[in-house]
């Protein structure tokens, strides 16, 4: 962080005397390039970004103020140090940059000690800056690698000789989230399914979800009703839990008795999974709902039982599906799943959760995902 020879350093100004001054005390330190005009600057950053930028602001055709604003709305250069250059000293026009989003300002004529003096201060506190967000953003890959180590991978042997094929696919928005999937053996003729999504994101969301999923491991397998399991989780974490931002989580639960074919489901704030048979058009599953777990113990918990045909699928989701934004601001919507699903007759539980998926990327295009994404999909074999 102390060599910053390897920094570029974008001088925009249309004055050639102006940008020789600055050539002149900075090429020894930093590595230099020259824009004459704000388009041409618009145009060298996009290329690519530099560590630093000098800008005048009285050009002709855009100015300064209009440049680094267009810098700012962009994510690709929102972080980039603005040093604006200006033979205007009064407060005012120093407001204006400031507000444009300029991080220092230099007034002409400029003085060669306070150039070095300014710009080596930026670009040491923009190395710094990036090598913080570094460190960060490698602890959250190690993060996003253990929650995802969390969860249950190879869902189909837990299944083998059940007549259940399952297939579970979770996206986090950020590097960690809150949702959460477990599909558990309880017995020769018992599949627990859980779907969860914990009120809010990022590193509270995933520690309140590894807790969440924690508890379902132990408790789950010691009861043969969906309705006690969310009940007992939801006691624990509202009594034995401490939670000082209130945090909750929705849950669904189903029970499946592959030889019975049946299915006995209770949720808790969650979406219903949908239901697809074919000869019917797709349709919820489960109406019935509590509360959210996690706030109230003690809560009463309601249950609805099923019976399954072969070639029966029930797809599990989280709202991260019904509520993917595409550019125009439209929601995937529960009419997208519905008519996704549709099409989905004699698919296996892979095929169905990786064309779900699909279709909700499809729908967003290349707006960014804001929400956890986790789709399940189990379908009973003929």
């Amino acid at each position: 962080m102390n060599d910053l020879s390897d920094c570029r350093v974008l001088i925009v100004d249309d004055v050639k005397a102006n940008v020789d001054v600055l050539v002149q005390a900075l090429h020894d330190d930093y590595q230099l390039s020259v824009a004459l005009n704000g388009e041409g600057a618009l145009r060298s950053v996009e290329k690519s970004p530099p560590d630093l930028i000098l800008l005048d602001i009285m050009m002709p055709g855009m100015d300064g103020y209009e440049v680094c604003r267009r810098l700012r709305a962009s994510p690709k250069t929102r972080e980039v140090p603005v040093m604006f250059l200006s033979s205007l000293e009064d407060v005012q026009n120093k407001a204006r940059g400031f507000e444009a989003g300029g991080n220092d300002y230099l007034t002409k004529p400029f003085e060669m000690v306070e150039v070095k003096a300014r710009v080596h201060s930026l670009l040491k506190a923009k190395a710094y800056s990036d090598a913080v967000k570094e460190k960060i953003a490698s602890e959250l890959r190690i993060a996003r690698e253990i929650q995802l180590g969390i969860l249950s991978t190879d869902v189909s042997a837990r299944t083998r000789g059940t007549r259940l094929d399952i297939h579970a696919a979770l996206e986090p928005a950020r590097e960690v989230g809150g949702d959460l999937y477990e599909v558990l053996r309880a017995g020769e003729d018992r599949i627990v399914v859980v779907v969860g999504d914990v009120s809010g994101k990022g590193v509270p969301a995933a520690l309140f979800m590894a807790v969440t999923t924690t508890l379902i491991r132990v408790i789950a397998p010691e009861l043969a009703r969906p309705e006690e399991i969310l009940s007992r989780v939801n006691d624990a974490l509202a009594l034995q839990i401490q939670n000082p931002r209130c945090m909750f989580v929705t849950l669904f639960c189903a029970v499946f008795e592959p030889q019975a074919m049946k299915v006995t489901c209770a949720s808790m704030g969650h979406p219903s999974p949908v239901l697809v048979r074919s000869g019917s058009v797709p349709s919820l599953a489960c109406t019935t709902t509590g509360l959210v777990a996690g706030i109230v113990p003690g809560t009463k918990v309601p249950s609805q039982t099923l019976d399954l045909q072969a070639g029966d699928t029930l797809l599990f989701y989280t709202d991260g599906v019904t509520e993917a934004f595409n550019a125009q601001g439209q929601q995937f919507g529960s009419r997208g799943l519905f008519d996704h699903l549709e099409k989905t007759h004699g698919q296996s539980a892979a095929e169905i959760a990786a064309s779900t998926l699909a279709a909700v990327r499809t729908h967003a295009g290349g707006h960014p995902q804001s929400d956890d994404i986790t789709i399940v999909a189990v379908r009973c074999t003929p």
